[in-house]
């Protein structure tokens, strides 16, 4: 499968932060999220997320993972499914998928605003909080990732479960305004980001997607 003509990313989070989100201005880094005293609600994998403050992005020298704000290429992620079964010892969040939103963005929109603000920015070709993960730096090497396992629905095989994690890295900040589409499960969750977002002057559509969900 090609490079997509107008690749999209997606960054999940609970629809509680949206609040904190939109007073930040934008999406900031684990380890922004971590320095605070303020909480938010949480939904990965707490080990994970310790072991990605020290990962090194490997083209970037001296940043590390989770100075990065994380993004998928595709809705409906591994991550996702995670959450949704709900069994995994590691995690602490308990409420499943349904009051995770997708925030979608488009990929060469935020990575012109990263060079432009001069914030540097990555995309592995697997789970970035892996040890082993392969870091990119040129939009010319998209083609490396596995755009037919970023698009699977069936991630049994271990080369389409790799290659559906992959990310794009966006070092410490990237702006709400460049967040072009928000993604729900039910109507239920679109009125409550509705309200959320009610005050933003960027205020993108909301659309009911159940088929990117489980």
């Amino acid at each position: 499968m090609p490079v997509p003509a107008h690749p999209k990313i997606f960054h999940i989070t609970h629809v509680d932060n949206l609040p904190s989100i939109l007073a930040d201005g934008g999406l900031i880094s684990d380890a922004a999220l971590i320095a605070r005293t303020t909480s938010v609600a949480t939904i990965g994998m707490s080990s994970i997320k310790q072991r990605r403050l020290s990962l090194p992005v490997r083209c970037h020298t001296g940043d590390c993972v989770g100075d990065c704000v994380p993004f998928y290429f595709c809705p409906r992620s591994i991550m996702l499914y995670i959450i949704h079964c709900a069994n995994n010892p590691d995690l602490a969040y308990r409420g499943g998928q349904e009051s995770i939103v997708h925030l979608e963005l488009d990929l060469y929109e935020v990575a012109a605003r990263a060079t432009a603000d001069q914030r540097r920015w990555a995309f592995t070709l697997s789970n970035a909080g892996a040890s082993y993960a392969e870091f990119r730096s040129r939009l010319d090497q998209l083609g490396e990732i596995n755009w037919d396992a970023v698009d699977s629905t069936d991630f049994r095989s271990s080369t389409v479960k790799e290659g559906k994690q992959a990310e794009f890295l966006v070092h410490g900040f990237v702006p709400w305004d460049l967040v072009r589409r928000i993604g729900v499960r039910n109507q239920a969750i679109a009125t409550r980001v509705q309200g959320a977002i009610s005050a933003a002057t960027d205020r993108p559509p909301i659309d009911v997607l159940p088929e990117w969900y489980y």
